[in-house]
């Protein structure tokens, strides 16, 4: 068994113990590998955030937390394919990170023969890269960006233009718009208007203490070239603050080069 497939087994013997330990010792014994083996194979499903913990004592283990897994999908390898493919598009957007998790965490929970199966489709998908500049952004930025929309938190960014031109912002973020560019969407207050920060403009970011004051934004006073987008309300449910009818957005609010 290679240790792909040792990872995959190792997940699905946890959840068939679950809540009963299983120890590095016992698990090697049943792979046929050594303790240090099953210890490292153990931190790197950890590290891919699989929820695993450790019970101590005489009697104790490693555990997984079976209500925050999924029992095996019943998703063909034509799905599994299509996901990875669909993610591959959301390189350099503030949840690039997030999809890989997604799909390790979907293919972890597949039955084996389709999860081989989706391994041998994918092997023949080639996709086109894009002739354009990679972004470049500074480590941290889209965590500190999620952060701050997640727990309505002021953010201090520093901003570039399109000449380079830096300056310094406080803004209330309000949610992110996705496109050709992806922008951060929110009050600016050194302009006091909604303004869409792009994010590979975004030098360096500060999540402040302070809360993101209550504020009806309009904004579609950003809708510039009639572009319609629908947002991910119809998926998820939430409310933030912002009705739907202010996510009627364009892409390119300005052309090329104006700052926000």
């Amino acid at each position: 068994m290679n240790r792909t497939d040792r990872l995959y087994a190792l997940v699905e013997e946890l959840r068939a113990a679950s809540p009963r330990p299983r120890s590095a010792r016992w698990l090697a014994g049943r792979f046929e590998v050594s303790t240090r083996t099953i210890e490292r194979d153990l931190a790197a499903l950890q590290q891919a955030g699989v929820p695993l913990y450790a019970e101590t004592g005489r009697t104790g283990g490693y555990v997984l937390a079976k209500d925050q897994t999924l029992p095996p999908l019943t998703i063909t390898s034509a799905e599994a394919t299509a996901l990875a493919v669909a993610l591959h598009a959301l390189a350099g957007t503030p949840f690039a990170g997030d999809a890989r998790s997604a799909l390790q965490k979907i293919l972890a929970v597949m039955p084996q023969r389709e999860r081989h199966g989706a391994g041998e489709l994918a092997g023949r998908v080639r996709l086109a890269a894009r002739a354009r500049q990679p972004v470049r952004q500074p480590v941290g930025v889209p965590h500190a960006l999620r952060e701050a929309l997640s727990m309505r938190r002021v953010l201090r960014l520093s901003y570039a233009d399109a000449q380079g031109a830096a300056t310094e912002r406080r803004v209330e973020p309000q949610g992110f718009l996705g496109g050709d560019h992806w922008y951060l969407i929110g009050w600016c207050r050194l302009r006091s208007a909604v303004r869409g920060f792009r994010l590979d403009r975004i030098r360096h970011v500060e999540v402040l203490a302070e809360e993101v004051p209550p504020r009806v934004l309009d904004l579609a006073e950003l809708d510039t070239l009639g572009r319609e987008f629908v947002g991910l309300d119809e998926l998820v449910n939430t409310d933030r603050g912002v009705s739907p009818e202010a996510w009627k957005l364009m892409a390119d609010r300005r052309q090329e080069g104006t700052s926000p």
